[in-house]
């Protein structure tokens, strides 16, 4: 008798081998293999190493939404056919946009980007990089909330709820979806908006790959020029003015809603050397807006700031694929709890060097009051956070070379995190929110969303996936 678990992996690959052999007859060239280019492109595609070592069966192709429609009732048709969804590759976790041995559905051909006639919505497809959407609005004197980083899948970060330069002002980046064009699980095609599908569109804002795959969305417009971005570098010794002019900005009653930050501290293992910076972006072009003065008055190795178009701030270089790693927590502000983050990460962190090193980085950003009140209006969302939970969200990430470091390093990282919230929740500061594009593979953000969400958003997938598709045939991402 065979192994339960061998039972089960060798049934796997028979439903994969069928279901790449039925995708072929009905979608033809838009099925690749293994050592074909087209294959090969997209496994390189991915930005972490983690992410680009794992092999699908074949990959899909499609080039517009009946295309993924025809995929997906294929797919649905094929007892335990498992399958992923990949936009640009951007999250680092293993297996969260792609699937060894298994379907895996690339959606980057789907990069429209078409602005309506009066300015006021662009349709973008699922598949594209933020770099393309700013690009193509940037000369039109309007644009979106999206990705500070162009890089980044535009599918991704809405469906996580996205945070954007412009959060402050327009709310959180899915906030400002005003409709999402969605094949479900059985392979229909539905759109879901304010009038059409209002609980389907409400859970796509944050609830991820749980319901289907989404194809389209649209987003609201608003006017926009070039914007200011000021890079300030200080020393390490300078770190308690820095905390302290980063909570004075977060704390403001009166937050100015053209602010975007990040402070933001680099460990090197190997030089066990740390840095500090703060990228402070202001969209207006404004090259000494008074919100950053306090930061900026103090002693700082370089200060410099360009007046860019957003296209031109996001356009980062590609790097092939490294180890990363994400984690997150969210805190209230306070200047002390940041020292002790320091010290707590200070203390854990300076002994461990892995061979080839690991560098750390560090970043806080304010999860500003009004970010929270703008997510009231267009139906809101269901990440659980109001504007009394004004604080800051703390990403740790690492990146190194080694493959034989990935489980010391997601210990430390697991560790050290969990230290700094003990830290919080001992003094109250401890929020209770996950950002999801920024959570490691073991949290559990769709949780922190809060009980009555979390209810909410199961009921929503048992009407639109009665099969549990997505909860059960697409492992990948952060499950209900």
């Amino acid at each position: 008798m065979k192994p339960i678990l061998s039972t089960m992996a060798f049934a796997s690959s028979v439903s994969a081998t069928s279901c790449c052999s039925l995708l072929s007859h009905a979608l033809s060239t838009l099925v690749s293999y293994p050592g074909q280019t087209d294959y090969n492109l997209t496994a390189s595609s991915y930005w972490s190493l983690q992410e680009s070592e794992i092999k699908p069966a074949c990959i899909v192709h499609p080039s517009n939404s009946h295309h993924v429609a025809q995929g997906l009732a294929v797919i649905f048709s094929v007892d335990g056919c498992e399958f992923a969804i990949k936009g640009q590759g951007h999250n680092p976790n293993a297996g969260s946009a792609n699937i060894p041995g298994g379907v895996l559905i690339d959606m980057t051909n789907l990069s429209l980007v078409e602005l309506s006639n009066d300015k006021s919505k662009v349709a973008v497809g699922a598949g594209a990089s933020w770099l393309k959407v700013y690009q193509a609005l940037d000369s039109s004197g309007v644009s979106v909330a999206g990705g500070r980083n162009g890089l980044v899948g535009v599918g991704g970060l809405l469906l996580g709820g996205g945070i954007s330069h412009f959060s402050a002002r327009v709310g959180w980046a899915c906030d400002n979806v005003v409709n999402y064009e969605v094949v479900l699980a059985n392979g229909s095609l539905v759109n879901a908006n304010l009038k059409s599908h209002p609980d389907l569109y409400r859970a796509l804002k944050g609830g991820t790959n749980n319901f289907g795959i989404v194809t389209r969305f649209d987003l609201d417009t608003f006017s926009q020029g070039n914007i200011s971005s000021t890079v300030i570098r200080n020393e390490i010794s300078q770190r308690s003015a820095v905390f302290k002019a980063f909570t004075d900005i977060t704390s403001a009653a009166n937050f100015d809603t053209y602010t975007s930050l990040v402070t933001g501290l680099l460990y090197n293992s190997t030089s066990r050397l740390w840095s500090l910076s703060s990228t402070a972006v202001y969209t207006k072009p404004d090259p000494s807006p008074l919100v950053f003065a306090g930061l900026s008055a103090i002693p700082s190795i370089s200060n410099a700031t360009s007046i860019t178009s957003l296209a031109s701030l996001a356009n980062e270089h590609a790097t092939p694929p490294l180890n990363w790693l994400f984690a997150t927590a969210s805190f209230k502000p306070s200047t002390q709890l940041m020292t002790e983050i320091f010290d707590t990460l200070n203390s854990t962190l300076y002994s461990f060097n892995p061979e080839g090193g690991v560098v750390w980085s560090v970043a806080f950003e304010p999860l500003a009051g009004s970010l929270l009140t703008s997510s009231r209006t267009n139906g809101g969302n269901v990440l659980g956070v109001s504007p009394a939970d004004k604080g800051f969200v703390l990403l740790i990430s690492a990146l190194w070379p080694k493959d034989s470091s990935r489980k010391a390093v997601d210990e430390i990282a697991h560790r050290t995190l969990s230290l700094v919230q003990a830290k919080a929740q001992s003094k109250g500061l401890l929020l209770g929110f996950e950002y999801l594009n920024y959570a490691a593979a073991y949290q559990h953000p769709l949780k922190s969303y809060g009980e009555a969400n979390l209810h909410f958003l199961k009921g929503v997938a048992k009407k639109y996936d009665p099969e549990s598709v997505f909860q059960k045939r697409v492992p990948g991402g952060f499950k209900l």
